[in-house]
Parts: C-alpha cells; sequence; structure tokens
C-alpha cells in the first residue's frame, strides 16, 4: 500500500484499536533526503509490505536503486515498485520462494544482469504462526519457518556475497523475541534468535572482513505490518504492542530509519551490532 502514508493526526495516541485499523504506514511525509545512498544498489527481502516496504521507498529517496525480494503479493509489491520509480529510482522486482535455492540463483542472476553488482543486502523476509500450547507446534512448521527466516537468508547471503563491492552493508532483521523470547511464537523466536548469532558471528568472518562489509542487525519489537493482523487474533490485538515504555506498537516508517544508520557510510565502524527498534522495552543481551 502507498497510497494515504500521511500518519492520522491521531496515530500516536495510547489507543491500539484506533491505531490497528489504519493502513501500515510506510512513509514519513516530513522525511527530508540526505542522500546518504547515492549510487547505491541494495537487495530487500520482504521489500513489498511492511518494514521492508518502507526501507525501500526510504533508500530509494536516500538515492539507491532498489532489488524487492517478496513472496506473493503481487499487488503491494509492484505498488511499491510503482512508488520508487516515482521517487527517481530503479527498481527490479522479483517473486518467489526465499527457501528455493533455485530462486536464490534468479536473485542473484537477475540483480547481477541489471544493475552489476550489490552495496546492500537486507534480509528481511520471515513468517511467523502463534501457538497457545507448545506441543500444538508441527515440526513440518518449524522446518518451514527455519527455511524462511534462516536457510532461505543463509543462502542469499552466500550466493550474493561475490556481487558485493568493497565497504558493503548486510543488515539482518532479527526480533526483540530473540532477546525475550516468547510463549506464543517459540519457533519463530528460535529462528531469530539464530539470526542474532548469524549476524554476530558473519561480522567477524575473514571473508566478510577482506571485503570491509558491515554486518548488523535490527530487532523490532510490536511494529504493525500486514504480518500482525495475519498472526494473532483479534482478542489478541487488543492488547498487543501495549507493554512497552510508549505503550503503543510501532510503525514501520518508525523502523526504516534504523536500516539506513547501519547502511550509510558514516557508520563504517559499527558492524555485529544490533538496533532496538521496541517503544523503549529494556532487553538484555
Amino acid at each position: 500500500m502507498v497510497k494515504d502514508q500521511e500518519p492520522k493526526k491521531d496515530y500516536l495516541i495510547n489507543d491500539t484499536e484506533k491505531e490497528l485499523k489504519h493502513a501500515p504506514l510506510l512513509e514519513d511525509p516530513n522525511y527530508i533526503p540526505a542522500h546518504k545512498l547515492e549510487g547505491k544498489v541494495a537487495i530487500i527481502t520482504g521489500g513489498d509490505s511492511g518494514i521492508g516496504a518502507a526501507t525501500a521507498i526510504l533508500f530509494a529517496k536516500e538515492g539507491a536503486d532498489i532489488v524487492i525480494v517478496y513472496y506473493e503479493s503481487d499487488k503491494d509489491a509492484n505498488n511499491i515498485a510503482k512508488r520508487i520509480r516515482e521517487i527517481g529510482r530503479q527498481v527490479l522486482v522479483l517473486s518467489g520462494d526465499i527457501a528455493d535455492e533455485g530462486f536464490i540463483k534468479k536473485i542473484t542472476a537477475e540483480t547481477s544482469q541489471k544493475f552489476g553488482h550489490v552495496d546492500i543486502l537486507v534480509n528481511n523476509a520471515g513468517e511467523q504462526h502463534v501457538h497457545e500450547h507448545f506441543l500444538d507446534i508441527p515440526m513440518s512448521e518449524v522446518t518451514r519457518i527455519f527455511k524462511t527466516n534462516v536457510i532461505g537468508m543463509f543462502m542469499l547471503t552466500k550466493a550474493i556475497f561475490p556481487l558485493f563491492r568493497e565497504g558493503g552493508s548486510i543488515i539482518n532483521t532479527t526480533s526483540i523475541t530473540a532477546y525475550a523470547g516468547s510463549p506464543v511464537l517459540v519457533d519463530y523466536s528460535a529462528s531469530k534468535g539464530a539470526i542474532l548469532s548469524f549476524t554476530r558471528s558473519l561480522a567477524q568472518n575473514e571473508d566478510i572482513l577482506e571485503k570491509k562489509i558491515r554486518v548488523n542487525a535490527v530487532a523490532p519489537g510490536p511494529i504493525w505490518t500486514p504480518l500482525i493482523p495475519a498472526t494473532f487474533t483479534s482478542e489478541q490485538l487488543k492488547t498487543w504492542g501495549k507493554s512497552n515504555a510508549l505503550k503503543r506498537p510501532g510503525q514501520a516508517f518508525e523502523v526504516a530509519p534504523s536500516y539506513l544508520f547501519l547502511a550509510a557510510e558514516e557508520n563504517k565502524y559499527i558492524t555485529g551490532q544490533t538496533i532496538h527498534v521496541n517503544g523503549g522495552s529494556v532487553v538484555n543481551g
């Protein structure tokens, strides 16, 4: 969704039900670009909606050309691509399953053909499913969660690596659940913990360091994206996102600047770190 992105006057009030009636907000109407990513090429998985879409638009405003990788929401992906072209940047839109090695090869080949190189990789694609009871979690779901959230990220990072120019940036989306856990998102939380360890380990790897590539992560708390109403019940949503210091869930455009911060060359001394965007929840680790 791209239309009507201006925040409603009441979007910051402490009324969760009113907040959740709004479409996810992808753009800050007051944002002033500073050309931090001029001439860069960024791949963003899950770039058709939510945090990925907000990040794609923000990166484009800062001068980057974008590769949007998404699963199946053609309408949303095309709307985001249209917005990026309106901003004046090039965009490549690729649809497929991030857990499929054949699709990974397609991403690599088409990105190479269109742009010739990569500067930024945002591993953001993910899925989650709520289960009140641990014994209700099917192992087929656990396998699927790890294939999407972890294995796909691992395969894409490895495949894209030869296209990276020196001084690039890899940014992974972990979660507050990697630190605090979640009793109803056990397999999802475990996958996000794996992403956190992947980030810290890859940042120290010799191949990465030789290319001066930085590896960091963003750990969002409760952010209003299409994944949330697809995951939680209406009853669960009544209290969702209200336990942090700000007493509200965040919007996608409030998370995107953290990805920009980690992508910008001026922050080249930051690697192996995680930025917490969670409305004031204090987490350890």
